[in-house]
C-alpha cells in the first residue's frame, strides 16, 4: 500500500524524505521487517524501539516513523530513508494499520467486552449463542483467538498491539467472519491498541481492585477513565447496574452512544430474578421475549449471571431467539473458569483464573456454601503487578477457606518467597489453617493428598495459562496434566496398596 494513504487521519506528523512509496509490512519489531516495511519506533516500559532503528533499515524497512522528543541524530542521515516524526507513535502504529488493513472491524460488527473480570466468560457466551444462531463469529481473548472452533493462536496478552490486531481483524474478514467478539483491556484501550477501531457494541462487565502498579495504571481513577474510553468507539453500549463503578457510567456516556443496564439488585433494563446458586451451575429468571424464562448456567456462581446476563444483552441486537440463548448457556464451558478437571478419583478439584480479592472472595463463597467438606485453596499472587492485594487476599483465603496452601504464581523478576511472605502476612490475620509450599508443582500434590470426595479443591491465579512466566522465561505448566498426573500416580499407589 502507498504510505501517503498509510497515513491518512494521522494528525501532527512531520516527514522527511519521499512519501509515495510502496510498503509492504508494518510492524513495531524490528525483527519481523522485510525488505519495503514501515518500521514505527515505540518506546516501551523494558525497551525502547528506537534504538533498534537501524536494525530495521538493515532488515529492509523504508520508512520509520519515530516520536517527537526521541534522539533521532543516531539514524536520521540514512539515505533513500523516509522518516516521519509523530506525537505518539502508538497511536499512529493503531491508526496506520487500520489504514494498511482497510479498516476490517468497519467490515463487521465487532463486539468489545471490557472490565476487571468476566471478560473471557461473557465473551465465550456470547460466541457460543450466536454460533447457535449460525452466525460465523470470531474470538480474541485472554486464552486464544479464534474463527469458529478453529484456534488461529495463542493469546499472549489479552489484547494485541495495534498492528497484529488489525492483521487479526483483516484475517477473519477474509475468513468470512460477520461477528467479532474480543476482549479489551484497560491497557489496551491507555496505551491506543484499539486505536481506530469501530464497535459495533461495547460492554463494560465490573472494576475492582487490579492492575494497579508502576507499570500499568497509577491508581483506580485512571484505570476507570482507561476503560470509559472504550465508549468513545461504540454504537451501542450494555453496563452492570450493580457494580459501584459501572453504575456511574449511563450518566457518563448517554450523549455518545445507545446505552442499557443488566443486574439483579438494583433496577435495570435486564434484571435477573429467582437467583439460584450450587457447586456446579447457576439459574435465574430473566425476561426474553416478553415472557419469564428460566435461564441455566453450567458455569457455577454469581458472577455467571452477570456475564450471562451481558451476553444475552448484546444477543438481543441480532435478534437471537429464547431457546437458543437457554441451549447455549447451559452448555457453555470456558477454560480455567470455574473448571472441574475430570479425574478418576473423581475428586472435585477445580481450577480458576481468581486473581484478585473480588474474584477469589467470589469462587471460596460460592463452593463453600454447597460443599459438604473442606474447602481447600491453592493460590498465590503474580509478580511485577499490584502488591497491595497480596495480603488482602491471604486474608480473604484464611477467612473463607478451610485450609489454603500459599504458592508461587507467575512470579516474573521477584522472588517468590517475598511474594508469599506479602500474602502471608494476610493469612495471619485470620485463624485459618494454611502453610506455605513455594513449588506450585508440590503445592498441587499436598492439596489432593489430604482431599476426601467430600472436599473440593480450588486451584486459583492461573485458569487457562500454560506456563509459568520465571524470571522472564515462560516454562510450560498445564495445571490441568499436571492434576492428572498426580491424580495417576495416586490411584496406582492405592492400587498397589489394594493388592
Amino acid at each position: 500500500m502507498n504510505l501517503k494513504k498509510i497515513l491518512i487521519g494521522i494528525e501532527g506528523l512531520k516527514a522527511k524524505g519521499n512519501l509515495d512509496l510502496e510498503i509492504s509490512n508494518l510492524e513495531c519489531d524490528y525483527r519481523k521487517i522485510t525488505d519495503g516495511g514501515l518500521f514505527v519506533a515505540i518506546k516501551g516500559f523494558e525497551v525502547d524501539g528506537h534504538s533498534f532503528i537501524n536494525k530495521a533499515i538493515e532488515m529492509g524497512a523504508k520508512a520509520v516513523i519515530f516520536e517527537e522528543g526521541a534522539d533521532y541524530k543516531e539514524f536520521i542521515n540514512h539515505k533513500n530513508i523516509t522518516f516521519i516524526m509523530a506525537p505518539n507513535t502508538r497511536l499512529a502504529l493503531s491508526k496506520c494499520a487500520c489504514n494498511f488493513y482497510d479498516n476490517p472491524s468497519k467490515k463487521m460488527k465487532v463486539i468489545a467486552i471490557t472490565g476487571t473480570k468476566g471478560k473471557t466468560t461473557t465473551s465465550f457466551m456470547i460466541k457460543e449463542i450466536l454460533e447457535k444462531q449460525g452466525k460465523k463469529v470470531g474470538l480474541i481473548g485472554t486464552i486464544a483467538v479464534y474463527v469458529g472452533d478453529k484456534l488461529i493462536k495463542n493469546s499472549d496478552r489479552t489484547t494485541p498491539e495495534g498492528n497484529k490486531l488489525q492483521e487479526i481483524l483483516d484475517k477473519m474478514y477474509q475468513l468470512g467472519v460477520e461477528v467479532v467478539v474480543m476482549e479489551v483491556s484497560s491497557q489496551s484501550l491507555k496505551l491506543d491498541r484499539v486505536a481506530g477501531c469501530e464497535f459495533y457494541a461495547g460492554v463494560f462487565t465490573n472494576l475492582s481492585e487490579d492492575h494497579i502498579s508502576k507499570t500499568e495504571h497509577k491508581d483506580m481513577n485512571e484505570y476507570f477513565e482507561s476503560k470509559m474510553k472504550l465508549f468513545d468507539m461504540c454504537k451501542y453500549a450494555f453496563v452492570n447496574a450493580d457494580n459501584l463503578y459501572t453504575a456511574k457510567v449511563p450518566n457518563l456516556i448517554k450523549d455518545k452512544c445507545q446505552v442499557q443496564t443488566y443486574g439483579i439488585d438494583n433496577y435495570c433494563n435486564l434484571l435477573a430474578k429467582d437467583v439460584t446458586i450450587t457447586n456446579t451451575y447457576a439459574d435465574f429468571k430473566v425476561k426474553l421475549d416478553n415472557r419469564n424464562e428460566r435461564v441455566k448456567v453450567s458455569i457455577p456462581g454469581r458472577f455467571s449471571v452477570y456475564n450471562a446476563l451481558a451476553a444475552i444483552s448484546v444477543v438481543k441486537l441480532f435478534g437471537t431467539k429464547t431457546e437458543t440463548i437457554k441451549e447455549a448457556l447451559e452448555n457453555i464451558k470456558v477454560l480455567g473458569r470455574s473448571e472441574l478437571v475430570d479425574n478418576k478419583l473423581d475428586l472435585k478439584i477445580m481450577i480458576d483464573y481468581a486473581h484478585t480479592p473480588d474474584s477469589l472472595e467470589n469462587i471460596l463463597k460460592t463452593v463453600k456454601q454447597y460443599t459438604l467438606g473442606k474447602v481447600i485453596c491453592v493460590f498465590g499472587c503474580g509478580g511485577d503487578r499490584d502488591k497491595t492485594k497480596r495480603p488482602i487476599m491471604g486474608e480473604i483465603a484464611g477467612r473463607l477457606a478451610d485450609y489454603t496452601i500459599i504458592t508461587s504464581d507467575n512470579p516474573r523478576t521477584e522472588k517468590p518467597e517475598e511474594i508469599i511472605q506479602e500474602i502471608e502476612d494476610g493469612i495471619k490475620k485470620t485463624k485459618g489453617k494454611y502453610e506455605c509450599i513455594e513449588d506450585r508443582k508440590e503445592a498441587i500434590e499436598k492439596a489432593i493428598t489430604m482431599e476426601s470426595k467430600t472436599d473440593i479443591i480450588i486451584i486459583a491465579g492461573k485458569g487457562h495459562e500454560m506456563y509459568q512466566e520465571i524470571q522472564k522465561e515462560k516454562i510450560p505448566f498445564d495445571e490441568r496434566e499436571i492434576v492428572k498426573e498426580i491424580i495417576e500416580k495416586l490411584s496406582q499407589k492405592k492400587g498397589t496398596k489394594s493388592k
